[in-house]
């Protein structure tokens, strides 16, 4: 037996996508040696994974039944793995206890270049089985069960830009490389492919970005939960093939003025003639959430200078200076929401939209006139902290906790010293 790990197209609903029961085929592939270890993965609030690998053996006889133990400070800790102090994750720091992972079997897929190691990305909840509120993979649950209720099930697909430069931060071509023939970037766009197809990830289509050193592998359309941990697992496996070949594979908003690496949402819905009001919804939340599309510092380098940035919330057909970029006919009508940088928390993201989306079908919003994202951090962490909307949107503890984490960007980099500072220093002289 073989574990089928292809991702299904199109939309799904929790209950259809926790339906095929891959316990058994994994088993008989951990029984013949064919899958030796699992690793664990939990996305974290920076945009990347937790991570813990285990015998599979162990897997299959005890964690698959049981789960198994991660410390409650993933989701407390900045990008430098310390605890951020604040009330919001004291539960998370005050003992450093466990939250116990479940393996989500439909997520599984093997890791390139190492036989028989496969990743599965899990769930968390507390010993007692009760919900972590602040753990981007809930939130997402939650917002998929609720839009489930109301007769929404979305299809989502994620663009992902990442930027190639040697250790220094030198894009690998001093150019765009817009529809380019990707020549320069041959050899190590062969391993990076090899080893996204090998993950069976489901590619759609691959292509040279704008800016120097800039490129994109755009998986298939699937069910929310998917297109968000296999985004990720993309990110995963294309940082390992770059950096075996020395080179850096940079998620940032902004690698430097000017330029801009996005998160572009697609997103349809199984009611297309709700889209309107959903695509309304999108727009009138989204200054109050300026800071979950724009998490980092960086993030707003990319909303002033960016060419193609979205200051400016408005809907457009088949616009790509618009925010929401309303794409298709008919029942394959959907939105490209390009809102987010390539740094925001991608299930969070979506998480919102759906959020967002959601209030808009419920209240039969019409899409507002006039409005813009926040252009600074200090702006956005003061219009998230005090936006009921936003708070009635994602709960308390979530909002509490993006805070306290912008909190902290905030001031790591208020007490740093840059080149840019050493630069405009010495233009004092």
């Amino acid at each position: 037996m073989v574990i089928d790990h292809q991702r299904p197209r199109g939309p799904r609903t929790l209950a259809a996508r926790a339906a095929p029961d891959l316990a058994a085929a994994l088993r008989s592939d951990v029984g013949s040696g064919t899958v030796r270890s699992l690793t664990l993965l939990v996305p974290d609030p920076h945009a990347r994974f937790a991570a813990v690998t285990l015998g599979a053996r162990f897997f299959v006889d005890t964690v698959l039944a049981d789960g198994y133990g991660v410390c409650s400070y993933v989701f407390a800790w900045d990008p430098a793995r310390e605890p951020v102090a604040a009330p919001v994750f004291e539960p998370y720091t005050a003992t450093y206890g466990d939250l116990r992972m479940r393996p989500d079997l439909a997520t599984l897929a093997p890791l390139p270049g190492e036989p028989g190691s496969w990743l599965v990305v899990c769930d968390v909840e507390w010993p007692d089985g009760r919900p972590v509120p602040i753990a981007p993979r809930t939130a997402l649950r939650d917002q998929l069960t609720a839009a489930e209720a109301a007769g929404l099930v979305p299809s989502v697909g994620i663009e992902h830009e990442v930027t190639f430069t040697d250790p220094s931060g030198t894009p690998l071509t001093p150019g765009g490389l817009d529809y380019a023939t990707l020549d320069p970037l041959r050899g190590l766009l062969a391993a990076v492919e090899s080893d996204v197809d090998a993950a069976g990830l489901g590619v759609e289509s691959r292509r040279g970005e704008c800016h120097p050193g800039q490129y994109e592998s755009v998986l298939g359309h699937r069910d929310a939960l998917a297109a968000c941990d296999d985004a990720m697992l993309q990110q995963l496996v294309i940082r390992r093939a770059a950096a075996a070949h020395g080179v850096r594979a940079g998620y940032l908003a902004a690698e430097r003025p000017g330029t801009g690496g996005s998160c572009h949402v697609h997103l349809s819905l199984s009611d297309a003639d709700a889209l309107d009001h959903f695509v309304a919804g999108v727009l009138h939340a989204a200054p109050d959430l300026t800071a979950i599309w724009a998490p980092t510092w960086n993030s707003y380098v990319r909303l002033r200078t960016a060419p193609f940035a979205p200051r400016e919330l408005r809907a457009g057909a088949d616009d790509r200076t618009a925010a929401l970029r309303i794409v298709g006919r008919g029942d394959s009508r959907r939105v490209e929401v390009r809102l987010a940088g390539a740094d925001a928390q991608v299930h969070l993201v979506v998480a919102a939209i759906l959020a967002a989306g959601r209030h808009g079908v419920r209240e039969s919003l019409s899409v507002p006139a006039g409005a813009r994202l926040h252009d600074t951090p200090w702006a956005a962490r003061h219009a998230l902290a005090g936006s009921a909307l936003a708070r009635a949107l994602l709960g308390d503890a979530m909002v509490d906790a993006r805070v306290a984490l912008l909190d902290e960007e905030l001031a790591t980099g208020l007490d740093s010293v840059s080149d840019w500072q050493r630069t405009r220093g010495d233009l004092r002289r």
